[in-house]
């Protein structure tokens, strides 16, 4: 059962992956492109590694792949203009398949398997502790200065994506911060005492 299963999510993961690049639709591509996660982490979950599994479905599939789709959604695509640039561009992207194709089969070609092979291939399981926690263990302890470097790393590439990208526009209003929080209230409010059956 536990082979059926690998093969059955290894063609869904080839498959998917396959039709996320010749669909022509763009939300058929995300939806491919879905079910290329889900399948991925089923082979996380064969493989042992429960937490990666439920990390790939939460983060890809519930927030990458469904902004994805509204963003796909939401955009006013052209699909005959979408056709005509894959009509001119395809002679270049066949010369560069087959490139990949021959790189891969000459990787492939010399490919020998070492007797210790699968002994190497399935991770070593202690019993006293589970998954979830030596991950946490070696990224919180063992690794914690680089796992904080990357996410120094992250945090200034997405500020430096936001100055990049921000445009300060003179027809558009915006708020300035400061000027609220300095204003007087006694200025910015006047109290009237409206008479009862008066307007202002």
């Amino acid at each position: 059962m536990m082979v059926f299963a690998f093969y059955l999510f290894a063609v869904l993961v080839c498959v998917s992956g396959f039709m996320v690049v010749i669909s022509r639709n763009p939300v058929h591509s995300v939806l491919w492109l879905i079910l290329t996660f889900l399948s991925a982490s089923g082979l996380f979950v064969l493989q042992g590694a429960e937490f990666v599994a439920m990390l790939l479905i939460v983060v890809y599939v519930g927030a990458v792949a469904v902004l994805f789709v509204f963003v796909v959604m939401m955009l006013d695509v052209n699909f005959a203009e979408l056709k005509g640039e894959l009509a001119r561009y395809l002679p270049l992207g066949l010369v560069i398949a087959g490139v990949m194709l021959a790189q891969l089969g000459i990787a492939f070609s010399g490919w020998e398997s070492s007797d210790q092979a699968a002994s190497l291939r399935s991770a070593p399981i202690i019993d006293s502790v589970q998954n979830t926690h030596g991950l946490g263990m070696l990224i919180y302890d063992r690794y914690l200065l680089i796992f904080q470097l990357s996410g120094l790393v992250l945090l200034v590439a997405m500020i430096g994506a936001i100055v990049l990208t921000m445009r300060h526009r003179k027809d558009v209003k915006r708020q300035n911060v400061l000027e609220q929080m300095w204003r007087d209230p006694a200025k910015s409010m006047e109290m009237k005492d409206v008479k009862p059956g008066q307007g202002l």
